[in-house]
C-alpha cells in the first residue's frame, strides 16, 4: 500500500504512557503512539534503543492496521498465555492472579543479576500454583550454550512446552537444539529474536536451527508480511507481542487469528500486566482466551494516560525517522 504522508500520520498520533503492575523489561512503564486511522487503530512502539531502520518495521505494521485494516479471521478467539516476569518466585502468586483461566504460562528466565536456582524456583512456583498449566520458558537469548544446556536440564523435569531463544544467533540455537535432542531432554526449541531481528527471518527455518518460530506483527512489518512469513518458514508459529497496549495486542490476535493452524497459545495476554489501559474495557483474555472484538483507544483514556510534551516531540521525530526509511524503500522499490 502506499505510505500516508508523514503530516497525515502525525495528525492521527496520540503518545500515551502506562503504568505496569511489575517491572518488566526493566520498565515500570510503557510508552506507546496511537494512530487513529481511517480503517482503525494502529500502534507504534519499538522499544526505547531501537534505531530507525529496525523501528520502520513497526512503523510499517501501525499504517497497515491503522489504513488498510486487519484480514479476516479464520477462527472466532485466540487461545493465549500467561506471562511471569523475572520475579521472586514469593511473587508468582500475585502475577497470576492478575490472569483469568491460563492454561498456558510463559516464564521469563535468565534475567540478568539472578542465577539458575531463581529461575527454578520460579518456574517450580508456577507448577506449584498451576499444576495441570503447559509451561514454556523464555531466555531472551540471555544464557551462553553451557548455561543453556545445564538451565534446560535443571528445568526439563517441569514438562516444558518449549525453551524461547534461549541462546543467541541460528548456529548458537542449531548446536543447542542437536545437544538437547542429544541428550533426551525432550525440550523444543523456540526462535525469537533469530527471527524478527535478523534480515532474513527465513534463515531460522532453513537452518534447522528451532522446532517453532515466534512471530510478532509490530517488529515483522504487519499482520500480513508475519502471514508470509510463516508460510515460508513451514514451522509452527506462536504469535507474541512486543508489550504492547490493547491496540497492538488486537493487531497480534488478528495475525493469530488469520494462521491456518495455530496449535500453540500465544503470547497475546500481557495487558494484564497494565494496571490502565488506552481501550475500556481492556483487551485482556477471559478464561485463557481473547474475542476478536473491534479495539479503539477511548479519547479519555488518551487524555489521561498522555505523555509529557517532551516525550511526545521525541516520538513524533522518531516517527519521522522511522517514515523517512520506509519512504526511502518504496522510492527505490
Amino acid at each position: 500500500m502506499q505510505l500516508p504522508d508523514l503530516d497525515e500520520i502525525l495528525e492521527r498520533s496520540h503518545v500515551v504512557r502506562l503504568p505496569l503492575s511489575v517491572r518488566f523489561r526493566g520498565v515500570t512503564e510503557r510508552e506507546a503512539l496511537l494512530i487513529d486511522g481511517p480503517a482503525g487503530w494502529g500502534e507504534f512502539s519499538p522499544f526505547l534503543e531501537y534505531g530507525a531502520a529496525e523501528s520502520s518495521r513497526w512503523l510499517a505494521c501501525a499504517v497497515e492496521a491503522a489504513w488498510e485494516g486487519l484480514p479476516a479471521p479464520v477462527r472466532d478467539a485466540v487461545p493465549v498465555n500467561a506471562t511471569v516476569p523475572a520475579v521472586a518466585a514469593a511473587d508468582v502468586g500475585r502475577v497470576l492472579a492478575r490472569y483469568d483461566g491460563p492454561g498456558t504460562v510463559k516464564v521469563k528466565v535468565a534475567e540478568a543479576g539472578q542465577e539458575l536456582a531463581d529461575d527454578v524456583a520460579r518456574v517450580r512456583a508456577v507448577r506449584a500454583a498451576l499444576p495441570h498449566a503447559k509451561l514454556r520458558v523464555d531466555a531472551n537469548q540471555g544464557w551462553s550454550h553451557s548455561e543453556a544446556v545445564a538451565a534446560l536440564e535443571a528445568l526439563a523435569p517441569f514438562e516444558l512446552e518449549y525453551a524461547e531463544q534461549p541462546v543467541a544467533g541460528i548456529d548458537g540455537l542449531a548446536r543447542l537444539r542437536e545437544e538437547v535432542a542429544r541428550r533426551g531432554l525432550g525440550v523444543a526449541i523456540a526462535a525469537d529474536e533469530s527471527v524478527r531481528k535478523a534480515e532474513d527471518p527465513l534463515a531460522v527455518a532453513r537452518a534447522g536451527a528451532a522446532d517453532l518460530i515466534v512471530v510478532k506483527a509490530q517488529p515483522l512489518g504487519g499482520v500480513r508480511a508475519a502471514l508470509r512469513i510463516v508460510q515460508e518458514a513451514g514451522l509452527p508459529a506462536v504469535v507474541s507481542s512486543a508489550l504492547d497496549t490493547s491496540v497492538g495486542l488486537r493487531i497480534g490476535a488478528a495475525l493469530a487469528a488469520a494462521l491456518p493452524e495455530l496449535p500453540h497459545a500465544c503470547g497475546l495476554g500481557t495487558g494484564s500486566l497494565f494496571t490502565a489501559d488506552v481501550a475500556s474495557p481492556a483487551y485482556v483474555a477471559r478464561g485463557g482466551e481473547l474475542d476478536l472484538r473491534e479495539v479503539s483507544a477511548d479519547p479519555e483514556l488518551l487524555a489521561a494516560h498522555r505523555a509529557s510534551a517532551e516525550r511526545e516531540a521525541w516520538w513524533r521525530e522518531r516517527v519521522a525517522a522511522a517514515h523517512s526509511v520506509l519512504a526511502g524503500e518504496q522510492t527505490t522499490a
